[in-house]
């Protein structure tokens, strides 16, 4: 049977990552887009929907990191991996990235082997990260997620959240009063191939509690978090 095209958008402004990693993937049987900047390749990816994105941060006309968030907030780029590749390695860097809503965050230089073993994993793992319920429609309190569309309303208004924030919510929402543990939320949200810290969970938190309010999810130090919804 004749495998399925798979098409990678790489943008990047260094002629020689551009290369370096287009060669690499497609000696593995991917399909390679490039662009020089994050103008470049978000007209890119309107034009071949790749399932995955990898961008560096520096990058002219646009950064990497308004690139991301332009993307994710595209309704046909839901289902789109973006995977930041940069030489930048600050925790804080790393912790916006996943933020605005990447899957994951490589540091350069990084060795062809385990670029395409990352890539590979990543493309693997996608359909295995929904959230282990039935129900396509979740309603509690205000409170309306459907799974189906990837659509949120809080008292009847639409309510925008990025990629992750959204798995997270759906994922805790899908089993009230249940606790979930840090490991698990890891493991189910951003899968065992991508390593992201404690951090990474406190900040998505964070900006669910600011944006639903704060009785929705619950902490219990130590162990985990679960969703209650308010009285």
């Amino acid at each position: 049977m004749e495998q399925p095209e798979i098409k990678i958008l790489i943008a990047d402004d260094e002629p020689d990552t551009l290369e370096f990693v287009q060669y690499n993937l497609q000696k593995e049987g991917f399909t390679v887009i490039t662009a020089p900047n994050g103008l470049q390749a978000i007209k890119l990816a309107k034009e071949h929907l790749p399932q995955l994105i990898i961008l560096d941060i520096m990058m002219p006309e646009l950064d990497g990191m308004q690139t991301c968030k332009e993307l994710v907030a595209l309704p046909e780029m839901k289902d789109t991996i973006i995977v930041f590749l940069t030489a930048r390695s600050e925790e804080f860097t790393q912790v916006m990235a996943l933020d605005m809503g990447a899957d994951d965050y490589l540091t350069k230089p990084m060795k062809p082997g385990l670029l395409v073993s990352k890539v590979k994993s990543l493309l693997r793992r996608t359909s295995k990260n929904e959230p282990a319920t039935d129900e396509h429609t979740i309603t509690a309190m205000g409170l309306v997620i459907d799974k189906e569309t990837h659509t949120i309303k809080l008292n009847g208004q639409p309510l925008e959240l990025p990629r992750k924030e959204f798995a997270l919510l759906y994922l805790l929402a899908s089993k009230p009063g249940r606790v979930f543990t840090r490991e698990e939320i890891l493991n189910k949200v951003w899968g065992t191939d991508v390593i992201v810290n404690d951090r990474t969970i406190d900040v998505h938190i964070r900006k669910l509690r600011e944006k639903l309010g704060k009785g929705y999810i619950k902490t219990l130090k130590g162990v985990g978090y679960k969703f209650k919804p308010g009285k």
